[in-house]
């Protein structure tokens, strides 16, 4: 049997990289920070990691790290209910929740299990769930898995989600789902029209905070701090993979009632192993950190506004953005990867992002800025990109 689905592969793959759609991986040899050694001993800059507090490779971070594995051991070896947790678990949760100003948190290995996770154990075919056109692949999943009804709106666009509000006046119970910060443009969700709307036709309300976390708000604690909408957010969830530190490991922390039904139905949440001690541990200290100070997210806004005021007065399109991702418009799918590839000559690691990830004719470079960064990394990238560009024809 597999020669022929083997066959069915092989042609699959080659109309992919045929299209110009074909993604390859890039090892990187070194800790994840502002440069980084790649396979070959090359070095390079890096603007297309999550890492927007530089926390990847923080000495503290690692330290905490290695004395929860020394003091609790390197796995878990079970789901949480069974025999998998550890007091640390719980005192992550409590740090997510007070970060948030939350009633409780719940873990998961990733965000996209959160995602994925949250919407079949409270909704049922009675109930509607009301989503952004642009939420991130793990929502798209996680709606799939529930039988609610579904509702998507165009991306940000208040009328659009005042019109499926009232078509969904019909169902029992309604959400209104969103990235708090949706990652391909970088633009943050309108949180306070869409809570107004939410009051008014009576919906609850959930929040990703993977990209908005550390980032948005006065002091990066994410969407409801921006638009100070606390207790007024039904739902958040989120990741420790990208401000949080940048490993592994996802939460949903929100209303008492809510987190219960989790742990006792979320399948992702019983179905598999607890997160191994060395992640918490790191949490926890991540907690401590960023309540000491603000300095990271401070440094962080500032390289952001920095850079993207460079790259506009360079002639560049680029999207708006109120985070810390930047989308430099290029529109041409091969043109990304080339425009990428050049730009790794030049020691600067990017990627060019196309079709199915944007949409066709939306092709573009994604920039991610660091507190990690220095003003001479964001000077090297930014001639590099006036360098390519010109080279490219994107620049006259």
């Amino acid at each position: 049997m597999y020669g022929k689905f083997q066959k069915y592969l092989q042609d699959e793959l080659k109309a992919i990289e045929e299209a110009g759609l074909y993604k390859r991986e890039r090892n990187i040899c070194s800790p994840q920070g502002a440069e980084i050694t790649l396979e070959g001993g090359k070095k390079a800059l890096n603007f297309c990691a999550n890492n927007y507090l530089g926390l990847s490779d923080n000495p503290r971070l690692i330290a905490a790290a290695k004395k929860a594995m020394d003091e609790r051991g390197y796995g878990m070896s079970s789901v949480r209910f069974i025999c998998g947790a550890q007091d640390i678990h719980r005192q992550l949760e409590k740090a997510i929740a007070k970060y948030f100003h939350t009633d409780d948190t719940i873990l998961y290995a990733a965000c996209f299990d959160a995602n994925g996770g949250v919407f079949e154990p409270l909704l049922t075919a009675e109930d509607a769930i009301i989503s952004d056109a642009l939420n991130h692949a793990s929502i798209i999943d996680g709606v799939r898995l529930c039988k609610a009804v579904r509702y998507r709106y165009a991306n940000a666009d208040m009328a659009d989600l005042e019109e499926k509000l009232k078509e969904a006046q019909a169902q029992r119970f309604r959400i209104i789902v969103t990235d708090g910060v949706f990652s391909m443009d970088g633009n943050v969700a309108p949180m306070d029209k869409i809570c107004e709307l939410a009051e008014k036709y009576d919906a609850l309300v959930m929040v990703d905070e993977s990209h908005s976390a550390g980032v948005v708000g006065k002091t990066g604690h994410g969407v409801a701090e921006e638009f100070n909408l606390y207790g007024r957010i039904d739902i958040h969830t989120g990741t420790l993979g990208k401000s949080f530190g940048g490993a592994v490991g996802g939460f949903t922390t929100g209303r008492q009632e809510i987190i219960d039904m989790l742990r006792q139905r979320s399948r992702p949440y019983l179905f598999s192993n607890s997160l191994p001690p060395m992640i918490c541990g790191a949490g926890i200290e991540l907690f401590k950190m960023l309540e000491e100070s603000d300095d990271l997210h401070t440094k962080q806004q500032e390289n952001v506004k920095y850079f993207r005021e460079k790259m506009l007065a360079a002639g560049f399109d680029c999207k708006p953005t109120q985070s810390a991702i930047l989308a430099v418009m290029l529109y041409d799918a091969p043109l990304s990867q080339k425009f990428a590839a050049r730009m790794a000559e030049e020691g600067i690691f990017v990627t060019g992002f196309y079709y199915p990830v944007v949409p066709k004719g939306q092709a573009r470079i994604r920039v991610q800025i660091s507190a990690a960064h220095e003003k001479q990394h964001l000077d090297k990238a930014i001639a590099a990109f006036i360098k390519v560009g010109k080279e490219l024809g994107v620049l006259k």
